[in-house]
């Protein structure tokens, strides 16, 4: 994460209406959004927001998708809400709108990289949607939603994937076995897990990757399998 200098007060509001278009007026809420619950001294964080904050996403996407796709089914709908409702989604949103500079959180993660800020950013970035849905209603929360998914709902025209079915298929047509899936370790609280997964095809090099369930992180070691063996190229994988 940025080591930025994190602005607060009135630099902070100006800052988020920068950035989202829509101005708070409730600064202990904003507050709350972007305290993670690592943040030292902090007696309040933000994981109430980021589950609300969740389901607005969902629904907001989730119309939209029925209205830019009127003829696919449910299940080509699912596949794409689950895409662009993931949290490598909503990281690569408060990255692009700086919300690592912002996010109050432990000194040692806030310089650190890898998956656990991935996690962080894409947390707050639900906790961010919950807060501009209480303080400005529903109308501001869907602007939010649509300034940053609609682009990228709209790129979806191709169902992206699954990684697991692609890496299974491909394991039958080598040797005619099934990958395995393994768990390596658990770590965090029950509310943010993270998970290590090892995926193995006999004859290959085990592939590892983290997820913060343990599909995610299956998908994403039958995804980082594909990559490495060339399986799959970068623009298949971001699909």
């Amino acid at each position: 994460m940025s080591a930025a200098r994190r602005p607060t007060g009135e630099a902070l509001l100006d800052a988020l209406a920068e950035q989202t278009g829509h101005r708070f007026a409730d600064m202990p809420l904003v507050q709350m959004a972007l305290t993670h619950s690592s943040a030292p001294g902090a007696k309040f964080n933000n994981e109430r927001l980021e589950f609300l904050g969740d389901r607005v996403l969902g629904l907001v996407v989730t119309e939209l998708l029925y209205k830019l796709y009127p003829d696919s089914p449910q299940g080509e709908l699912a596949v794409r809400l689950s895409q662009l409702a993931s949290g490598d989604t909503c990281a690569a949103v408060g990255l692009e709108i700086g919300l690592d500079v912002l996010v109050r959180t432990d000194a040692g993660l806030r310089g650190s990289q890898g998956q656990k800020t991935k996690n962080l950013i894409a947390d707050a970035v639900e906790a961010l949607i919950a807060a501009i849905y209480l303080d400005g209603g529903m109308e501001a929360a869907r602007r939010f939603v649509l300034s940053q998914w609609q682009k990228r709902a709209q790129a979806l025209s191709r169902i992206p994937r699954d990684a697991k079915t692609e890496l299974q298929e491909w394991a039958v047509r080598i040797d005619g076995a099934r990958p395995v899936y393994a768990i390596e370790k658990r770590e965090g609280p029950d509310h943010d897990p993270l998970f290590t997964v090892t995926v193995s095809v006999a004859g290959f090099e085990p592939a590892r990757a983290e997820g913060r369930s343990k599909q995610a992180a299956e998908r994403a070691a039958a995804t980082a399998f594909l990559l490495r063996e060339g399986v799959w190229q970068l623009a298949e994988a971001q699909a």
